[in-house]
């Protein structure tokens, strides 16, 4: 019998996840009065935490997505695709 790996994509549901995440930045950020697309933006750009307030945990939550995941999940939003 033949050893066959079967391979399960979750990316939908690891988009979902960093949806709900980005958004819990987002309000954070908003309470404390900052331009949340700026901020968010800057961090993507620098990889800077500091962009980011510790305000709600928002600075941790967004250091637990992985950039590039982060990227491709904006990327596909943005163009509808999957």
């Amino acid at each position: 019998m033949a050893d066959k790996t079967i391979q399960f994509k979750l990316q939908g549901e690891k988009d979902s996840q960093i949806k709900m995440m980005l958004a819990q930045v987002y309000s954070a950020l908003e309470e404390k009065g900052y331009n949340p697309i700026s901020q968010i933006v800057g961090y993507i750009l620098s990889e800077d935490p500091t962009y980011i307030t510790t305000h709600n945990d928002a600075r941790r939550i967004i250091m637990k997505i992985d950039r590039f995941e982060l990227l491709q999940a904006l990327i596909k939003d943005y163009l509808e695709v999957q």
